[in-house]
């Protein structure tokens, strides 16, 4: 069960299929319905891929944590990883060419900046993520980007209110859940002279800030209820989701089982995007 457990969170499809929840979240609240696209399609390749090249050039970062923990599974199964970051590529590249020019187009700004944050091409072998406090804004402005943005301008939806509301709303959720990984990295951080919020304020502290921002990405899914674009279900499935997130996040800095972060912190995208689906079709 380990076994198969791990293949599911470090060979990366887990986090591929959190990515992809996102993605027909999005296209469930536009068109009330949920289906394959070449878009979801190219979702789910490109974050296999980038994380799969991820952890490949990070265990060069944590070379003194390789015999700990999760960096013991990616090292040992470093091969693996690589072969699915292969057929990632393969397939991304198949369904990049299955999309609209206009979501082309508006993938080279988060490409570059996804490229840029896993590649060590500055100066001193730095990734952006090694810089300070910048990687989870990186995160949640990227993944706001590709969950919503790339959706509407798939389906030709207008820019409108809906979408900066949604878009501000998954921005901040992404924030808020990618807060306790910094909590779970403080170690490796420090080793990488890397500071992040939890290093700054503390690991309490930065609990009660991602469920500030937690409150503030439900402020904007209220205001996209008050325009009418969310049902009533709709809002209480992120409402319920909310919820459970600030409860899971409560919990990050009690464990240091990464189980919890990699399948429970990351899995709450899958959990808002069931609360989202079953609570609308009431």
């Amino acid at each position: 069960m380990r076994s198969l457990i791990n293949l599911l969170f470090y060979s990366n499809f887990w986090i591929a299929a959190c990515a992809t929840a996102m993605v027909l979240q999005t296209q469930y609240l536009l068109t009330r319905s949920i289906y394959f696209s070449s878009l979801v399609g190219l979702v789910f390749c490109a974050t296999l891929f980038l994380y799969a090249v991820h952890r490949i050039v990070g265990l060069i970062k944590v070379e003194p944590f390789t015999d700990k923990g999760r960096y013991q599974v990616i090292s040992k199964f470093k091969n693996h990883i690589i072969i699915y970051a292969i057929l990632a590529g393969i397939g991304g590249l198949y369904f990049f060419w299955q999309v609209s020019f206009a979501v082309q187009m508006a993938l080279i700004i988060p490409g570059i900046l996804s490229l840029a944050y896993v590649l060590p091409f500055l100066n001193g072998k730095k990734r952006l993520r090694d810089f300070d406090f910048i990687k989870i804004f990186l995160v949640a402005i990227v993944w706001s980007w590709v969950s919503v943005l790339l959706p509407y301008l798939e389906m030709g939806k207008p820019l409108d209110k809906s979408f900066l509301f949604m878009a501000l709303e998954r921005a901040f959720f992404i924030f808020a859940i990618t807060i306790p990984f910094d909590i779970r990295d403080l170690q490796v951080d420090a080793f990488n002279e890397v500071k992040t919020i939890p290093a700054r304020i503390g690991a309490r502290q930065s609990k009660y800030l991602a469920a500030a921002i937690l409150g503030i990405s439900l402020f904007f899914a209220f205001c996209n209820m008050y325009h009418h674009f969310y049902s009533l279900g709709t809002t209480f499935g992120l409402l319920v989701s909310s919820f459970f997130t600030v409860f899971v996040i409560n919990y990050s800095d009690r464990t240091d089982e990464d189980y919890y972060f990699t399948g429970l912190v990351d899995g709450t995208m899958l959990v808002q995007f069931a609360l989202v689906w079953i609570c609308s079709i009431w």
